[in-house]
């Protein structure tokens, strides 16, 4: 049978688009295959800097926008890794809208993916515009989206009418429930699901602790010396004095407590130092608040992060009595989160309760419910594995970049954490020191900043989780130029 004209010119066209798409997708496949090509498979971390190197390339136009990126299977074989080091690459790359992927269309670099200017290749961006070293700040980019956004999908779906309502003061049962398991399995502690109050992070819990001591007359807290400047200015606005405890190498030094009867400590890991409280001083300061009826106030702020020690249990689960238990997800998820919890002792549990009502009535019941969801199903701890070695390998890069730069400066407190300590030689001015750093966009914290009354050697806090390794490693270079 004989094709008319018109039916031979559709065949072509139709044999020419096959030939142009197929064309089209060998040149992006080439593009992103070409982007990688530096890519380092041989050291631990290799998903972190798969991320990153993507998105440097996105970034920079070396994949520009509607590039159709290899199917994660073929990059996967191409790369020699793991497909699910690809998938989680892909999927971080669309939570941050530097890629679009639908269904049967693949995954494409986004229309509004990042423009360099020309001739410019621009690093890739810090989390959340965190400045490089800053310490107290997770990495914002790596907040599981997905596992969150499935979290919140099944906890509306499953919500029942009455959940919306006003909930419980201390939080949604389910939450707390899930909460005390974690925390029993986690950390050692010894909670009942109905003696944890939710709160909107660390910060709340402070408060509501702040507003029972005035009420009961304990109005001077002893805290860590150097500790957290941001925990003092906390409880100072909330109308307490405060009492300088110094630390050494054992934690608190228990026997300077004095006449305070209430104290704030972080025993699991001392901010800033990082320090462990050694366990006859934890003994001591069990004593100490069973015998003057005071209040240990444990901050367990960083509690997950691990890498060269095994965890160690926090001090409420040798002392419900007499601890009360302070905690929040905001360095496991993000601080934008708001979620936190509060475990006070029995006989503080039901004015805490009082001062959470009057607060916010119980907060969020839909986040709770969430957060429960997250916890469940596991997606908290895969998180958290992810994360765990993601900031090991950027520790590692700091402190590398640190004694090949700085080999003078003492470099401790790495054991653990999202921070480190380093020590500068004497005579040099640590505030001074900061301040140009902070000028040259770095984000340090000056050791003598965080000192109420000890003395000792100048020294900055330096943070790794928000950066990459080679982010970390221009951030040395620059503040080896200005020490």
């Amino acid at each position: 049978m004989r094709l008319s004209r018109f039916t031979h010119l559709t065949l072509w066209f139709h044999w020419y688009a096959r030939q142009s798409h197929l064309r089209h997708r060998i040149e992006d496949q080439l593009a992103v295959r070409e982007a990688l090509v530096d890519l380092d498979r041989t050291r631990p971390g290799v998903g972190d800097r798969l991320t990153g190197a993507l998105r440097e390339a996105i970034a920079g136009r070396r994949i520009p926008p509607g590039t159709r990126l290899p199917s994660s299977r073929d990059l996967a074989v191409d790369l020699g890794v793991s497909r699910g080091l690809v998938v989680s690459a892909y999927e971080q790359l669309v939570a941050e809208g530097r890629l679009t992927s639908r269904r049967g269309s693949g995954t494409v670099v986004a229309a509004s993916a990042e423009v360099a200017a020309p001739g410019h290749t621009p690093p890739a961006p810090t989390a959340a515009g965190v400045a490089p070293l800053r310490p107290g700040v997770p990495d914002l980019g790596m907040f599981p989206r997905a596992a969150w956004r499935r979290a919140y999908e099944r906890a509306l779906s499953t919500a029942l009418d009455s959940d919306l309502d006003y909930t419980d003061p201390a939080g949604v049962p389910r939450l707390r429930a899930e909460l005390a398991g974690y925390l029993g399995r986690v950390r050692a502690a010894r909670v009942d699901p109905a003696a944890i109050v939710v709160t909107t992070g660390a910060a709340q819990a402070l408060s509501l602790l702040g507003r029972v001591l005035a009420a009961r007359g304990m109005h001077e807290v002893g805290v860590e010396d150097p500790g957290s400047s941001g925990i003092r200015d906390h409880l100072l606005a909330h109308g307490l004095r405060l009492r300088p405890v110094p630390v050494d190498e054992r934690g608190l030094v228990t026997s300077a407590l004095g006449e305070v009867r209430a104290v704030f400590v972080t025993p699991a890991h001392q901010f800033p130092v990082g320090v462990v409280l050694a366990p006859d001083r934890r003994a001591e300061l069990i004593a100490w608040a069973r015998r003057t009826g005071g209040l240990v106030i444990e901050d367990d702020y960083d509690a997950e992060f691990r890498y060269d020690r095994e965890p160690v249990g926090c001090l409420q689960g040798l002392a419900p009595d007499v601890v009360a238990l302070v905690g929040s997800a905001s360095k496991a998820l993000a601080p934008g989160l708001r979620r936190g919890w509060l475990a006070p002792p029995p006989g503080w549990l039901a004015a805490v309760r009082q001062a959470k009502c009057d607060a916010d009535m119980g907060g969020s019941a839909l986040e709770q419910l969430a957060f429960a969801e997250l916890l469940a199903s596991g997606g908290y701890d895969r998180h958290l594995r992810r994360a765990r070695r993601a900031q090991r390998t950027r520790r590692d890069a700091l402190v590398g970049a640190l004694r090949r730069r700085l080999p003078q400066v003492r470099v401790s407190g790495i054991a653990a954490g999202l921070h480190l300590v380093v020590e500068l030689p004497a005579g040099v001015d640590d505030r001074a020191l900061a301040v140009r750093a902070r000028e040259a966009g770095l984000g340090p914290l000056a050791l003598s900043d965080l000192r109420l009354g000890a003395s000792g050697p100048p020294g900055l806090v330096l943070g790794y989780a928000a950066q990459s390794p080679d982010e970390l490693a221009a951030a040395v270079a620059t503040l080896a130029g200005l020490l």
